[in-house]
């Protein structure tokens, strides 16, 4: 790889998230090329996802940061799957959502938390402000998971025109 004279990387926690979601929803099998999913039905999983509530508690005074994000009824979370193993990111091809019926397909084409860099988003329901808490909902990251950053949802700044997606992926 060619040097870029790039900074190094270095992200910080912001604060965490507290959920009832204690374990991830899908994990590395025994085989080192597939995920599982832990539980049954994953597509019934993310439909409870859909109605959960949580929140996300922001370390120390972030008032200054967070003035005007109850403007927003959505909000972007950048997260860190922090129950990953890094031997586990070598994956490079899974069945989506642990369905060994989908044909595999390459990590970059999937939303697997096995990533190179397990850097995760979500957009979440903001529900409420208390503090440096908010009260979100949708949002699938286990208990504990470090967050990383804040972004209002617009359609302006997240906007596709014609959108397609394969018949596997959830949403449809």
């Amino acid at each position: 790889m060619e040097n870029m004279n790039w900074p190094d990387m270095v992200l910080t926690p912001i604060g965490r998230v507290v959920s009832s979601l204690d374990l991830p929803s899908l994990k590395v099998g025994k085989k080192s090329d597939e995920l599982e999913p832990s539980r049954g039905d994953v597509r019934g999983e993310y439909d409870k996802i859909k109605e959960l509530e949580s929140a996300i508690e922001l370390f120390d005074d972030q008032s200054e940061r967070l003035h005007g994000i109850e403007a927003f009824s959505h909000i972007v979370v950048v997260y860190w799957p922090h129950l990953i193993k890094p031997e586990d990111r070598q994956l490079t091809q899974v069945h989506p959502m642990g369905n060994r019926e989908i044909p595999k397909q390459g990590i970059f084409a999937t939303c697997s938390p096995v990533r190179p860099n397990p850097v995760l988003i979500s957009v979440v329901r903001l529900l409420s402000r208390h503090g440096n808490t908010l009260n979100v909902k949708g949002f699938e990251a286990v208990n504990n998971s470090p967050v990383i950053d804040i972004k209002p949802c617009s359609p302006h700044y997240f906007h596709a025109e014609n959108m397609v997606i394969p018949d596997w992926m959830p949403g449809r």
